[in-house]
């Protein structure tokens, strides 16, 4: 039946993209499998005839403990993870009923990929070997524009069209008929052609409009917007493609753009005269934010590049504050917790610190440390960090002690893991020093590690507590979503996507005594110590790189959009690729999760 299967393979991506030629070789190959309700597919372990796509049925695959990871139906191809390493099945499938399927010889999926970068993107999982790029010269309009601009029709009055730009923050409006753009007003054109020429505020806009205006498409780059700017003397480019209205640039994205760095921030951070100051400091961090994950950087560079300001806001408030109390009367070292103590800022943040202080202070000495933590805290929240929702900071007398009484709270968690112990205890594995005396920090966490992956309970405690993160996999392929409230139908990114390989990462650190705080420094570190095996951890990194990279990305379209940035994404939001992919990392981190579950940290 080569005719079906060349009708079925035509409607399916990424098959779709092949020449005519090419698929119908590719239809002859193919091999059709038919498979009774409640047979094996295959088992994990056993040699995998090729990839599998569903013609007709519904299969289960489920991971090393029988879990079930996914329900698949119609056009869901699986078996590509055991042929993207050595041939081997490192799940297994079962037909849930009479099932029909097409079966692609290992040779033939390997030449598909070789031969077709559609193919290659679309079974590559890890956006970790992508090369950033670096510089406006490198960056594709699509990252620099706002999407969607705002848009008016023909007939809106200049008084309507001033208003509008008022009120949204913007200096130009595209002039749309439909999707069609027919020209462009902006706050020059309402001044120099509408105010000085005395125009009646009911005048419509496309009396004053450019006409027919200059346009690049969302594949040109930045150095294209840029060079057009400067010959033609626009402050302002629409982004059009196939003929529609996608985006607009203006000279202050791409100012935004060249003029946003790190050093600069951390620079000016450094000198602050006060929190105002560093307040005028942090709030180009957005702007900095949407240029790194343009420059196409990866998370775990921009995350880090984000912590780095917050870390220098920080010991410039410790230093604005000895200068107001006066010279410390005893050594104290301050702490982050939380993303900042891993590093992993993104454009979303409040604070969690602590602050240890040495052993044998008198009243008095302690009683200094009092306004001087609630001076940084507060400075803190100035700036953007605002209070932690559970007061973890060193502002509660809790979070402000004695080395010896830190060692006692560990101590505590540890000989006795209650619900509260195990919460506090996951928050507390993520400290980092900050400023202040880092020799109070020494021993600590590693005699800490140590007692803690002695006490076989605790780790058991401590294990079932980073379970309850669940992944929002739905069935059929779908996702599960949040069901009510002003997120409703979206994916929360940080609690359901990146907090469970933050969990998994901290107990492997747990389990080896690992001490990195970072989590992909962490999850690196298990597999190079083999807490993971090399296959599972790379799966893992993989997915962790694809959940975070699309969170970041998400805050950075919204910062773009003049949204404030948050971790609700829209599986709607994602193309059929991109919600095939992001499914597919989820599944990974659940499998991972299971594998904790049952005792073991590997996934073969």
């Amino acid at each position: 039946m080569p005719d079906e299967r060349l009708s079925f393979l035509s409607r399916l991506h990424p098959y779709n993209l092949l020449s005519d030629a090419e698929r119908e070789i590719l239809a002859t190959q193919a091999k059709w499998i038919s498979v009774a309700a409640g047979d094996d597919i295959y088992r994990r372990g056993d040699v995998l005839e090729g990839l599998y796509i569903i013609v007709d049925g519904k299969v289960t695959v489920t991971d090393q403990n029988d879990n079930t990871i996914s329900l698949l139906e119609r056009e869901n191809s699986f078996g590509e993870r055991g042929l993207l390493r050595d041939g081997i099945a490192v799940t297994s499938a079962k037909a849930d009923s009479d099932t029909r399927l097409l079966c692609l010889s290992p040779a033939t999926f390997h030449q598909l990929r070789e031969d077709h970068d559609a193919f290659a993107r679309f079974f590559n999982r890890s956006r970790a070997d992508a090369k950033p790029p670096s510089g406006l010269a490198s960056v594709l309009v699509d990252r620099l524009m706002v999407a969607p601009p705002v848009t008016c029709p023909p007939d809106t009055t200049i008084r309507e069209a001033a208003q509008m730009m008022r009120d949204r923050h913007i200096s130009c409006l595209c002039i749309c008929e439909g999707d069609v753009l027919t020209g462009i007003v902006t706050l020059r054109d309402l001044s120099g052609k509408g105010l000085a020429d005395g125009l009646a505020y009911e005048t419509p806009v496309q009396d004053i409009m450019t006409r027919d205006p200059r346009v690049l498409p969302p594949s040109a780059l930045g150095s294209d917007v840029l060079h057009m700017m400067m010959e033609h003397r626009l402050g302002h480019l629409p982004i059009v493609a196939s003929g529609k209205l996608v985006g607009i640039v203006t000279q202050t994205d791409l100012t935004k753009f060249q003029a946003s760095n790190t050093a600069g921030v951390v620079s000016d951070a450094a000198v602050a005269a006060d929190a105002n100051a560093l307040r005028d400091v942090t709030a180009r961090i957005p702007d900095l934010l949407v240029q790194l994950v343009a420059a196409g950087n990866r998370h775990d560079v921009v995350t880090r590049m984000i912590t780095d300001i917050a870390d220098v806001v920080t010991r410039r408030l410790l230093h604005l504050a000895e200068e107001k109390f006066g010279p410390p009367p005893a050594r104290y070292l301050w702490l982050a917790c939380g993303s900042q103590g891993r590093q992993e800022q993104t454009g979303v943040s409040d604070q969690d610190n602590c602050l240890i202080l040495e052993d044998g202070l008198s009243d008095d000495a302690a009683a200094y440390f009092e306004p001087f933590a609630q001076f940084v805290s507060d400075g803190l929240n100035t700036c953007g960090y605002v209070y932690c929702p559970g007061d973890m900071m060193a502002t509660n007398p809790r979070w402000r002690q004695p080395l010896s009484v830190w060692r006692d709270y560990f101590s505590g968690w540890i000989a006795n893991p209650s619900k509260e112990a195990q919460m506090l205890a996951s928050v507390m594995f993520d400290l980092r020093p900050i400023g202040g005396d880092t020799s109070l920090f020494e021993g600590l966490q590693a005699d800490t590690l140590r007692a803690a992956a002695g006490n076989s309970i605790f780790t058991a405690h401590m294990a079932s507590n980073a379970l309850t993160h669940a992944t929002p996999l739905g069935l059929l392929r779908g996702f599960a979503t949040v069901r009510s409230g002003e997120h409703r139908n979206t994916i929360d990114m940080k609690l359901n996507g990146v907090v469970p390989v933050v969990d998994l990462g901290r107990m492997y650190a747990l389990q080896g005594q690992l001490d990195a705080v970072n989590t992909r420094a962490r999850l690196e570190s298990a597999v190079a110590r083999k807490i993971v095996s090399e296959s599972g951890g790379q799966d893992l990194l993989d997915a962790y790189d694809l959940v975070a990279q699309t969170r970041l990305e998400h805050q950075a379209k919204q910062i773009k959009q003049g949204k404030a940035p948050d971790n609700y994404l829209s599986p709607a939001s994602l193309s059929g690729f991109e919600r095939s992919h992001l499914r597919d990392a989820f599944v990974v981190i659940k499998t991972m999760q299971s594998a904790l579950m049952q005792g073991r940290g590997i996934l073969g």
